[in-house]
């Protein structure tokens, strides 16, 4: 079983490929600022970059970085980004069209593991944001 992509999860484990979590690394690069932000988008659902600003209220460029960024701002390796264990002063938005499902499935920390929780647990568990304008 691979969870590298949410389609592989999503196949491995016969679930659709929206109860799968991505969780996607950005940084906003605002005067020489650079603010990570992490956001958990069901498998099924393209993440909005514009609306990090809104939500966060951060103006500045959107990009994502390469493996080794993501490595050192999360301490997972891409494919296996778990939204659980992070440092706590990242910024975490989830997306509530995660809601749709009884059941979701996030990378657990390595790209054959994953685990199982509700929406709700997800959102207590990460103490993330919500947000329905990242889709």
């Amino acid at each position: 079983m691979t969870a590298r992509s949410a389609l592989d999860a999503a196949k491995s484990l016969n679930v659709p490929v929206g109860a799968i979590v991505k969780t996607l690394i950005f940084i906003i690069e605002s005067k020489k600022i650079h603010t990570p932000v992490i956001v958990l988008i069901a498998g099924d659902k393209k993440c909005k970059t514009q609306a990090l600003h809104k939500i966060l209220n951060i103006e500045g460029s959107v990009f994502r970085p390469e493996a080794k960024i993501v490595k050192k701002i999360t301490g997972y390796s891409i494919g296996g980004v778990s939204p659980i264990g992070l440092p706590r002063e990242l910024n975490l938005i989830i997306d509530t069209s995660l809601r749709r499902f009884e059941k979701i499935w996030s990378a657990a920390g390595h790209p054959h593991c994953v685990f199982n929780s509700t929406y709700k647990q997800l959102l207590i568990m990460t103490n993330a944001l919500e947000s329905d304008e990242i889709t």
